[in-house]
Order: structure tokens, then C-alpha cells, then sequence
């Protein structure tokens, strides 16, 4: 098939390599606008656009979809269907029907779970025990079109946002290629929709790594899970950002501190009362050093039982 792909990061990449592997003609790539990065603000090509270039693809990088041009460029470019991937923008209802199979999009959850832009990483900060790849036939509203295809993968004890990110950036590319070859067979059906049994998978911000101490240990945990490795979960420790990468949930103790009081400080870990049970910390990184265990932590920086953090 001759395909328009849209999609922008890492998350993407898979599937444009996927299409190109399983012989489609890739006509055009449509991902954001180069972004400048780093202390010298040098412009950084998306993904997407990195491995569009690497096979000598074309891009285009409209600032708004939606504009005349870039409508008028997409009406112009031979394609029997376009594939959305992350893109990063919403689609017109202009485009959605424009090539004869329409906007094919590969959603980072088991629809209709988790509509919405960060879905990965909530299914691990809500402790979902599987998660998977939805692809359906776009419509006007932001993730609710007819499903066509689904693959589950389940969640690992320790499963985090980066680790299960992989995982569904490899299961979303294979069903994609999947879903063309039966969408141009024409033996796909397609499955409206219901209403969500989940909350709208809202946009990270890094306000959301705010630890609160006074929730359980069981919840602390998943959210430092689900937010690693961006924008990651962090306390305050003698004024500087602490962030937490790793912890172990401990059953309650008859002693109970205050929440976010230090209890206990062992060879490898840093004990810490919760709402409801206590956290042992056993991966974490201070302000202005690198990411270390608990163990190598604790050589480096003085930590008393009684100091509470996020104070």
C-alpha cells in the first residue's frame, strides 16, 4: 500500500520501520517541528524524522496540521491510507477521510482504557495488570474511533512507564502491519467503541512526580514506576530535589512515624513511613549528582532516622 505516516517519538519509530520491512511505499512522513535542546539550544531532529531521513524519505514538518497548506500538500501526495502514530497533533476531520482507507492510529492502550495522550504510564501509576495496542479507524473525537485490532501485553511485578513504553512501541508496530495487510485483504471488522472504564490518560507534567507522603506505600510506589524515567517521582531532602527511581513496599510497623519521616537507614536502603505501610528507597538521586543505589547514596550523603522529607 502507499502510506502517508504521521507520528513524532521514539514510540513511532517501530512502527514506520515495521511498515517500510513489510514492503509499503511510504510517500510521505509527517512528524513535529525540529525543537531546540541542551544548554546550547541546538535544533533536534524527532525520531521519526531521524529514521525517515535514514531510508531517504520525505518529510514534512507542519507546525499546525490543520492549515491550509499542509491539507492541500496531504491531498496532493499519493496514499491509499494514512498512519498516525503519536503525532502529537489532532487530526481534521478535513484529513480523516481523505485517502481511500482513511487515518489508521496505533494507541498505546486496550481501548476503551485509557483514552488520552499519556496511557502507558497510567497504566502502571494505577497498577493495571495488562496493558496493550489498540489499532482503529480514526474519527473526530480524541480516541474513540471504531477498534479494529488489539494485542495485550501483560505487566512485569516491576514494570515501569520507560520499560512497558518498549514494550508496546514493539506489539503496536507488528499490529500494525498486521492491520494493513487484513484492512487491504477487507477482512477486518470494525468494533465501536464503549464508554471508558478508566479516567482520560492525561499529558505528564513534571508537578506530577510531586511525592505525597501521605498516601500509601502501595501508590507511592507505582507512581514512581509509571513517571520513570520522565518526568520521574521526587521529595525534597535539606532543601534540594531528591528524585526517587526505585522502592520496595514494607508492611505496616507498630512505631508509626509522620509521613515522609526517615524510620530506618539500612546498609541498602532508606526506610520511610507512608500514609499506609512504609517505603524502603533503594534507587534514588540527589540534586546536582548522578543516580545511584540507596548503598552508594548513603556513602556519599549524611541521612539521620527522624528527618521527614518534602519539608
Amino acid at each position: 500500500m502507499n502510506v502517508i505516516f504521521m507520528g513524532t517519538p521514539d514510540f513511532a519509530v517501530g512502527t514506520l520501520k515495521a511498515l517500510i520491512e513489510a514492503g509499503h511505499r511510504i510517500t510521505l512522513v509527517v512528524t513535529q517541528p525540529d525543537k531546540p535542546k541542551g544548554r546550547g539550544h541546538a535544533m533536534q531532529y524527532p525520531p521519526v524524522k531521524e529514521e525517515a531521513l535514514a531510508h531517504g524519505l520525505p518529510v514534512y514538518q507542519p507546525k499546525k496540521i490543520r492549515e491550509t497548506e499542509s491539507i492541500q500538500l496531504l491531498e496532493q501526495t499519493e496514499a491509499d491510507v494514512m498512519v498516525v502514530v503519536a503525532f502529537g497533533q489532532l487530526i481534521p476531520k478535513e484529513i480523516l477521510w481523505m485517502k481511500r482507507y482513511g487515518c489508521i492510529n496505533v494507541h498505546g492502550s486496550l481501548l476503551p482504557k485509557y483514552r488520552g495522550a499519556a496511557p502507558i504510564q497510567w497504566a502502571v501509576i494505577d497498577g493495571e495488570k495488562e496493558s496493550g495496542v489498540t489499532t482503529m479507524q480514526m474519527d473526530e473525537g480524541l480516541d474513540t474511533g471504531d477498534m479494529l485490532l488489539k494485542t495485550v501485553v501483560p505487566l512485569e511485578e516491576k514494570e515501569t512507564g520507560g520499560s512497558l513504553f518498549e514494550k508496546l512501541s514493539q506489539a503496536g508496530a507488528a499490529l500494525c502491519a498486521e492491520t494493513l495487510r487484513r484492512l487491504e485483504a477487507g477482512n477486518l471488522i470494525p468494533e465501536p467503541q464503549g464508554a471508558s472504564p478508566t479516567a482520560y490518560a492525561s499529558m505528564l507534567t513534571r508537578d506530577m512526580g510531586v511525592i505525597d507522603w501521605t498516601k500509601d506505600a502501595g501508590s507511592i510506589e507505582r507512581l514512581i514506576r509509571g513517571l520513570n524515567p520522565w518526568p520521574s517521582a521526587y521529595t525534597k531532602y535539606q532543601g534540594k530535589i531528591l528524585k526517587i527511581w526505585s522502592g520496595e513496599i514494607l508492611p505496616s510497623d507498630v512505631s508509626k512515624g509522620s509521613c515522609g519521616e526517615i524510620l530506618n537507614i539500612t546498609k541498602d536502603s532508606i526506610i520511610v513511613q507512608t500514609g499506609e505501610g512504609r517505603l524502603a528507597i533503594r534507587e534514588l538521586q540527589m540534586e546536582g549528582r548522578k543516580r545511584m543505589d540507596a548503598g552508594a547514596f548513603l556513602r556519599g550523603v549524611p541521612v539521620k532516622a527522624g528527618t521527614v522529607l518534602g519539608t
